[in-house]
Parts: structure tokens; sequence; C-alpha cells
């Protein structure tokens, strides 16, 4: 499928999003949508980190259970989970059973609350990292964009939550989290999505 080619109900989207009708909902309603609320950034970048290794697929048709086992990603609650709380969630098969990757996601919860009474929230923290316009490819067709795996902007992001304590947090892993909540508009030159997003980033109050 090429970036402008219909797909079965005539729309032309991201060829990414292919016929899976989870997927597409999530290409159309979500991905690239800009996010401000501190739950959605944290969850995201949660499982951006789960998904390492792995399609986002996966981590999306796990993310219900993903948020019932991490309390909805209140970001306080996970903060207080406990090395008790990891031994049960690796037996939970509802999720991805990665040590490593849980543990992450209770560390990265204590670090996000630092940043919030650091930065006021941590929309406030992520945007900051906005990419800028003149960063983009002129050409913003599949081929190009599917080369892209990180970007300046995801290698400072990275290098900053590294820095301040955050795990499972690579420059590919923080490209593919500004993608998803908007911080750079990636749907494709002909996708439907594209400019309907480039008008809601347009009409953002950016955190302050």
């Amino acid at each position: 499928m090429t970036s402008s080619e219909p797909a079965p109900d005539a729309l032309p989207r991201c060829p990414w999003a292919g016929d899976d009708p989870l997927y597409r909902h999530y290409h159309d309603h979500e991905w690239g949508r800009p996010a401000t609320s501190d739950t959605r950034l944290f969850e995201k970048i949660c499982l951006e980190g789960f998904q390492s290794g792995l399609s986002w697929i996966t981590i999306l048709r796990k993310r219900e259970r993903f948020r019932q086992v991490f309390h909805g990603f209140d970001i306080p609650k996970v903060a207080a989970m406990t090395e008790t709380d990891i031994e049960i969630l690796l037996g939970d098969v509802g999720i991805i059973r990665h040590r490593g990757k849980i543990a992450a996601t209770i560390n990265n919860a204590k670090r996000a609350l630092v940043l919030q009474e650091e930065f006021g929230s941590l929309a406030a923290y992520f945007w900051r990292f906005e990419t800028r316009p003149e960063h983009r490819p002129n050409d913003l067709s599949w081929e190009n964009l599917r080369r892209l795996a990180q970007t300046e902007a995801s290698v400072a992001l990275s290098k900053d939550l590294r820095k301040r304590g955050f795990s499972f947090v690579g420059p590919t892993t923080c490209y593919a989290f500004m993608q998803a909540m908007g911080l750079v508009n990636d749907h494709v030159e002909g996708c439907f999505c594209r400019d309907e997003v480039e008008a809601e980033r347009a009409a953002l109050i950016r955190p302050a």
C-alpha cells in the first residue's frame, strides 16, 4: 500500500495502520493528536518502553490490562508500587512479563513526580522538546519517514530523561512517543489525518 492508496473504507491512511480495526482506530483517533494530559503522556512513555523489541500492535492489544494493573497510570499510585507488586505482575499473562520493564515503569513514575514538581506538569516538560518545523524532512513520504528512527529532538529528550534517572527511554523509543503524542506530525502526505492533526497542533496552547 502506498501513502495515498485508499483503504477499504476509501480513507487514505498511513500504510502502517493496515487493516486491523484496533490499529486503524488508534491511527485515526489517537496517533499524532497533541496530548497534554500528564496521565496520557506517562502511560505512553511507559508503554513505548514495553514495546522495545516488540510491535506496537502487541502492546495495543494488551493496553487495557496494562491500565488495570498500573492503576490507570496514575503517577503517584504507580510510584508507590513495590517489589511485591512486581512479583505479582510477573505472573500476569495479560501484560508483557519483563521484570526490567515493569520495574522501569515504577521507577519512571517516581522520576515523573520530580518532573511535575520542577516543571509544574509532565506536559510542560515534554513539550519543551517539540520538533521544530525546519528540522522536518521536506518530503513526508512513507519511504522517508520509515527510515527516520530517531531525530535530534528525540536524542535530546532521551539524553535528558536518562540524566534524570528514567529507564527504557532510548532515542528511538522517545521518537515513537513524540510521534504518538503529537509533538511532531508524522502522518504521511495524503493521509486523511494529516491536515486534522496539523490543525489541532496549530490550535494547541502549549503547556508552559
